[in-house]
Formats: C-alpha cells, sequence, structure tokens
C-alpha cells in the first residue's frame, strides 16, 4: 500500500535575487506549515545587498539549520525543518536559478512535489495541506496551481491561472483585481498555464520533462514550461494560498504601476521567443500587435518603456538602462554573449 504524502515530500525552491527585505517572509511562513516544514531550497542568484548576509544571521538566531551548498550540489536527503541555501554563483535568470534548486531537490528521494515559490510572497500556513489534498485527487497531475493574492491589498487576487493567446502572445491573470471573497476559482481545463510566482511540478513531470528552458532569462518560462507537459494535465488546489508583493526586485507591473523598462525588455523578447516556439506562424502578428502597443505607451508618455518594449519586439540589443542593471557575468546569461 503506498504511504500518504505529509508535507517532507515537498520541497519549495525559492530564487532570491537582491531579496534581503522579502526572503525571510518567505521562508517563515514556510516553516510556520501546519503539518510541519517542508524541505526548503534558497538558491541565491549572486544578490548584491544583504540577502544572504540576513539569512545567515536569522538562522543563527532562530536557531535554524541552515545548510550552505554551491551549484549541482546533490544532498540525497533534506532532514525536516532545515533550511539549504544554495550559491548559483550568478545571476542565472529565472530558470537558471529554478533549475539549480530543481536538481538539488530532485535529489533527494523523499521529494514527489516540487513548489517553486518567489522570495517576495508568502504562503497561508495550510498551503502545503492544500497541494497534498488536490495531489491525492489528481494523482497524476503535471502542474499544479492556487489562488495568488497581492499582499497589499491581501483580499485582491492577482492570479489563479494564466491564459494565452497564441497569435499575440498576450497571457492573462484569471480574476487580476478582483475581490478574493468573489472571485470562483476556474477549472483547470480553462487555464493554459500556472504562474512561476507559485507553481508546483510533479516529480513525474520533472522526470519526464526536464528543466526549465533558461532562455528567455526572465518571463514565459512557466508558460514554456507547461506547454511542453504533453498530456500530463494541470490541476488547481482550490485551497492553496499565497501573498504576494509582485516585482520587487525586476519592477514588474501592479494594479498601480507600469513595469520598468528593464520588466518591458524581458516580457516582450520572451513573448517572441515563446510564440515563435509555439506558434510560429502568429509571430508578425505578435509582432505587429506589440507594436501597436508601444505606440500606446507613448501617448501616454511612457518613453522608456515604449522604446525598450520596441527594441526588444524587433529583435534590437536591449538599451544601457536594462544591460546596466545586470553584472557582466549576468549579462552574458541573458544575452548570449559579452557586453560591448
Amino acid at each position: 500500500m503506498k504511504m500518504q504524502d505529509t508535507n517532507q515530500s515537498i520541497s519549495v525552491i525559492v530564487v532570491a535575487f537582491h531579496s534581503a527585505d522579502v526572503i525571510l517572509g518567505c521562508v517563515e511562513s514556510l516553516l510556520a506549515q501546519e503539518g510541519g516544514a517542508p524541505a526548503i531550497v534558497v538558491v541565491d542568484n549572486a544578490s548584491p545587498d544583504d540577502t544572504v548576509a540576513d539569512l545567515r544571521r536569522w538562522a543563527a538566531q532562530k536557531g535554524v539549520d541552515l545548510r550552505e551548498f554551491e551549484a549541482g550540489a546533490r544532498p540525497s536527503r533534506a532532514e525536516a525543518g532545515t533550511v539549504s541555501l544554495v550559491h548559483s554563483g550568478a545571476n542565472r535568470g529565472f530558470a537558471g536559478g529554478v533549475n539549480v534548486g530543481l536538481a538539488l531537490a530532485a535529489a533527494q528521494s523523499e521529494t514527489r512535489h516540487l513548489w517553486v515559490l518567489n522570495p517576495d510572497a508568502f504562503a497561508d500556513p495550510a498551503a502545503c495541506r492544500a497541494i497534498l489534498d488536490e495531489a491525492a485527487r489528481v494523482p497524476g497531475y503535471g502542474i499544479m496551481g492556487g489562488r495568488v493574492c497581492y499582499a497589499e491589498p491581501p483580499y485582491r487576487v492577482q492570479i489563479d491561472g494564466g491564459t494565452m493567446n497564441f497569435w499575440t502572445g498576450v497571457s492573462g491573470n484569471v480574476n487580476l483585481g478582483r475581490p478574493a471573497a468573489e472571485a470562483v476559482m476556474p477549472a483547470a481545463s480553462e487555464i493554459d498555464f500556472v504562474t512561476g510566482a507559485s507553481m508546483i511540478a510533479s516529480r513525474a513531470f520533472y522526470d519526464r520533462v526536464g528543466p526549465m528552458k533558461e532562455d528567455y532569462f526572465l518571463y514565459y518560462e512557466e508558460a514554456d514550461w507547461a506547454m511542453r507537459r504533453g498530456d500530463m494535465p494541470l490541476a488547481i488546489a482550490p485551497d492553496l494560498r499565497v501573498y504576494h508583493h509582485a516585482g520587487t526586485a525586476i519592477g514588474s507591473p501592479t494594479l498601480e504601476r507600469l513595469a520598468s523598462p528593464f520588466s518591458f525588455w524581458f516580457k516582450y523578447r520572451a513573448r517572441m521567443m515563446f510564440v515563435r516556439r509555439f506558434n510560429p506562424v502568429g509571430l508578425p502578428v505578435a509582432m505587429v500587435y506589440a507594436t501597436a502597443k508601444a505606440g500606446q505607451l507613448m501617448l501616454k508618455g511612457a518613453w522608456p518603456q515604449a522604446v525598450t518594449l520596441l527594441r526588444a519586439v524587433w529583435g534590437l540589443s536591449a538599451p544601457d538602462e536594462v544591460r546596466s542593471r545586470l553584472s557582466p557575468e549576468a549579462q552574458k546569461i541573458a544575452f548570449g554573449h559579452a557586453s560591448k
């Protein structure tokens, strides 16, 4: 008879970059899970701030067993209540950091569910139980999601699942901005992907599909992953709740804030890559649609965002404003060659 999964069958991968202001809240929410803490893997993407120092200081003060590894380490087991801190050695982007954590977590034989969680998010105390309950209902799931609410205010939904227009490459957030008390969770069949802010991959999915594509660097990695799942279904855990500060490191948009040029460049470059891979005949449509979006931004006076968007869509190099936010090593990873 198969033993029932416990929280220890869940490994959480948190990729941190410039996350000193949020990482402790994220990790503490995982340690406080009902039924015990899952295995926690924090991958630091060479943060230039005090992310690592704060984690070390906090662990010493709280008596938390913080185990440190370099990228490529494969510990055979993670004990309950421990936190693994993995030094990736560079800003590898979202997928690059996630893949480092996935490889470490997958080396642990007890891991059955791989939960990717943003560092600027914190989980409801019953989150792990919600994951295990849904996994029991859909044992053959590929990727699972739940509800992600804005941290401020916590009663508004950020996303209950993602939809995709394969001609324009525009993704949609189900129930975006709606009061959480009124928004109805979608059926898994009504979504195309699960947000990377909080997504759970089954061990069977990871073993079959493998890691995320790293050439996006930022954005669309989770949609790409979902497209490669074959006949493994998506799942929605109706009681899974995560609260997200949203875009604290890269300037992603919120309901009240326009995205930064940095965010625009990587998002639109990734959008074109995604359409080229999964609906190549739609690429001209996506490019024209995005160009029209740039015109709208210009009319609103958002010239830096508009110009950056156009450069990304039409295959031009990233502007200095974008490149300057990345180290030389990160630029090589993000752009595929050394920066001039």
